[in-house]
Protein backbone atom coordinates (compact mmCIF):
# COMPACT_ATOMS: atom_id res chain seq x y z
CA UNK A 1 0.00 0.00 0.00
CA UNK A 2 2.74 2.49 0.91
CA UNK A 3 4.81 1.46 -2.11
CA UNK A 4 1.78 2.21 -4.28
CA UNK A 5 1.48 5.67 -2.76
CA UNK A 6 5.17 6.34 -3.36
CA UNK A 7 4.80 5.20 -6.98
CA UNK A 8 1.82 7.53 -7.44
CA UNK A 9 3.75 10.42 -5.90
CA UNK A 10 6.54 10.13 -8.49
CA UNK A 11 4.45 9.02 -11.47
CA UNK A 12 4.14 12.48 -13.00
CA UNK A 13 7.60 13.73 -12.07
CA UNK A 14 10.17 14.20 -14.82
CA UNK A 15 13.18 11.95 -15.34
CA UNK A 16 16.58 13.08 -14.17
CA UNK A 17 15.87 13.12 -10.43
CA UNK A 18 18.01 12.10 -7.50
CA UNK A 19 15.96 9.96 -5.14
CA UNK A 20 16.70 10.17 -1.43
CA UNK A 21 15.24 8.73 1.73
CA UNK A 22 15.94 7.90 5.36
CA UNK A 23 15.38 4.42 6.82
CA UNK A 24 12.19 3.01 5.29
CA UNK A 25 12.21 6.01 2.95
CA UNK A 26 15.69 4.99 1.76
CA UNK A 27 14.35 1.60 0.78
CA UNK A 28 11.60 3.34 -1.17
CA UNK A 29 14.05 5.74 -2.82
CA UNK A 30 16.28 2.83 -3.78
CA UNK A 31 13.41 0.82 -5.22
CA UNK A 32 12.24 3.77 -7.30
CA UNK A 33 15.77 4.59 -8.48
CA UNK A 34 16.18 0.97 -9.56
CA UNK A 35 12.81 0.53 -11.26
CA UNK A 36 11.86 3.94 -12.67
CA UNK A 37 13.76 4.99 -15.76
CA UNK A 38 15.87 8.10 -15.80
CA UNK A 39 17.18 8.27 -12.23
CA UNK A 40 20.09 10.70 -11.91
CA UNK A 41 21.27 9.32 -8.57
CA UNK A 42 20.28 8.02 -5.15
CA UNK A 43 21.05 9.04 -1.59
CA UNK A 44 20.27 6.24 0.84
CA UNK A 45 20.38 7.11 4.52
CA UNK A 46 20.39 4.32 7.10
CA UNK A 47 19.01 1.59 4.84
CA UNK A 48 19.94 -0.36 1.74
CA UNK A 49 18.10 -3.17 0.00
CA UNK A 50 19.85 -6.19 -1.49
CA UNK A 51 20.57 -5.94 -5.22
CA UNK A 52 20.85 -9.70 -5.69
CA UNK A 53 18.97 -12.67 -4.30
CA UNK A 54 15.32 -13.27 -3.56
CA UNK A 55 14.68 -9.87 -1.91
CA UNK A 56 16.26 -7.80 -4.69
CA UNK A 57 14.05 -5.43 -6.66
CA UNK A 58 16.32 -5.66 -9.68
CA UNK A 59 19.77 -4.69 -10.85
CA UNK A 60 21.26 -1.28 -10.21
CA UNK A 61 20.76 0.94 -13.29
CA UNK A 62 23.79 1.72 -15.46
CA UNK A 63 25.70 4.92 -14.72
CA UNK A 64 23.51 5.94 -11.76
CA UNK A 65 25.58 7.11 -8.78
CA UNK A 66 24.57 6.18 -5.25
CA UNK A 67 25.67 7.05 -1.76
CA UNK A 68 24.76 5.00 1.29
CA UNK A 69 25.20 6.40 4.81
CA UNK A 70 24.78 4.63 8.15
CA UNK A 71 26.34 3.94 11.53
CA UNK A 72 28.55 0.91 12.07
CA UNK A 73 26.55 -0.40 15.05
CA UNK A 74 23.07 0.87 14.14
CA UNK A 75 20.82 -2.04 15.19
CA UNK A 76 18.81 -1.75 11.98
CA UNK A 77 21.31 -0.64 9.34
CA UNK A 78 24.41 -2.49 10.51
CA UNK A 79 22.97 -5.47 12.34
CA UNK A 80 20.00 -6.46 10.15
CA UNK A 81 21.78 -6.80 6.81
CA UNK A 82 21.55 -3.36 5.25
CA UNK A 83 25.27 -2.71 5.69
CA UNK A 84 26.03 -6.00 3.96
CA UNK A 85 23.64 -5.06 1.14
CA UNK A 86 25.35 -1.67 0.85
CA UNK A 87 28.77 -3.31 0.59
CA UNK A 88 27.43 -5.63 -2.09
CA UNK A 89 25.94 -2.70 -4.02
CA UNK A 90 29.26 -0.84 -3.96
CA UNK A 91 31.04 -4.01 -5.08
CA UNK A 92 28.68 -4.47 -8.02
CA UNK A 93 28.39 -0.85 -9.12
CA UNK A 94 32.02 0.04 -8.42
CA UNK A 95 33.66 2.82 -6.43
CA UNK A 96 33.40 5.30 -9.31
CA UNK A 97 29.62 5.44 -8.89
CA UNK A 98 28.85 3.91 -5.50
CA UNK A 99 30.02 5.21 -2.14
CA UNK A 100 29.41 3.76 1.29
CA UNK A 101 30.00 5.99 4.30
CA UNK A 102 29.94 4.27 7.68
CA UNK A 103 30.05 6.46 10.78
CA UNK A 104 31.03 5.30 14.28
CA UNK A 105 28.02 4.82 16.51
CA UNK A 106 24.94 2.78 17.29
CA UNK A 107 22.20 5.27 16.53
CA UNK A 108 19.38 4.97 14.04
CA UNK A 109 17.95 8.19 12.60
CA UNK A 110 21.11 10.03 13.63
CA UNK A 111 20.50 12.85 11.13
CA UNK A 112 17.19 13.93 12.66
CA UNK A 113 17.92 16.85 14.97
CA UNK A 114 14.51 16.47 16.63
CA UNK A 115 15.44 13.05 18.06
CA UNK A 116 17.73 12.07 20.94
CA UNK A 117 19.67 9.91 18.44
CA UNK A 118 20.87 13.01 16.57
CA UNK A 119 24.61 13.20 15.96
CA UNK A 120 25.59 16.69 14.78
CA UNK A 121 29.14 15.78 13.75
CA UNK A 122 28.10 12.76 11.68
CA UNK A 123 25.21 14.70 10.17
CA UNK A 124 27.55 17.46 9.03
CA UNK A 125 29.58 14.84 7.14
CA UNK A 126 26.44 13.31 5.66
CA UNK A 127 25.30 16.71 4.40
CA UNK A 128 28.71 17.60 2.95
CA UNK A 129 29.07 14.25 1.20
CA UNK A 130 25.51 14.35 -0.10
CA UNK A 131 26.07 17.81 -1.53
CA UNK A 132 29.21 16.51 -3.23
CA UNK A 133 27.16 13.86 -5.02
CA UNK A 134 24.52 16.40 -5.98
CA UNK A 135 27.20 18.72 -7.36
CA UNK A 136 28.61 15.87 -9.47
CA UNK A 137 25.27 14.96 -11.03
CA UNK A 138 24.04 18.57 -11.19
Amino acid sequence: MLDGRADQAVADLPEGLVYAGVSWGAATAQRIAQTRSGARGALLYEACLPVTGEWAVGPWPDRVPVQIHGMDQDPFFALEGDLDAARELVGIVGPELAELFVYPGDRHLFTDRALPSYDAEATALVVRRSRDLLDRVG
